[in-house]
């Protein structure tokens, strides 16, 4: 009797020391990127799709990558912010690559915004969630002063930044 209660302490000491592994499910929600929408803008309520449009970040060589590729003919972009600051650049080159420069147009956008850390789990730790200044949400200018912007007209549609299920940003041209 006394073997059987210690084998049971045994394995009760030896199964209470398991917990469950700490990893962080691939379909919980971490930092969101910005969501950028393309529109007509003789027809706003139509998408257009962009014609190689490559999205870098400030003080970076390389574009960001869409899909294995530095260039996207898409609609719809999902860009990173920064979580350290309280703003984040991107040049936003239509028609890169092309051989005639004639055609290639750059426009400069510099995102403003406040963070806040929200507490996932354990294992997958925190996420930045990030809010749009209401009175300055971005600043709008050209790479080359003597061109014209491409972008005709940019529209916050949503100034708080949780999730990548809807639009956050419209841009028209």
């Amino acid at each position: 009797m006394k073997k059987i209660f210690l084998l049971l302490l045994f394995f009760a000491f030896t199964f209470s020391s398991c917990e469950k592994d700490d990893i962080c499910d691939a379909n919980t929600p971490t930092t969101p990127r910005l969501v950028i929408g393309f529109y007509d803008f003789l027809n706003p309520s139509v998408l257009k799709n962009v014609s190689n449009l490559k999205v870098v970040g400030e003080g970076m060589t390389n574009g960001i990558l869409f899909n294995g590729s530095q260039t996207t003919s898409g609609n719809t972009i999902s860009i990173p912010l920064k979580t350290v600051g309280t703003s984040t650049t991107y040049s936003f080159t239509l028609n890169s690559g092309n051989p005639n420069p004639a055609l290639v147009d750059e426009d400069i956008i510099k995102f403003n915004y406040t963070t806040q850390e929200l507490f996932v789990s354990r294992a997958c730790g925190y996420k930045t969630i990030f809010t749009l200044d209401p009175t300055n949400p971005y600043k709008h200018s050209d790479a080359t002063a003597a061109n014209q912007k491409w972008i005709k007209f940019i529209s916050v549609e949503k100034s708080n930044i949780e999730n990548e299920n809807e639009t956050h940003i419209k841009i028209f041209f």
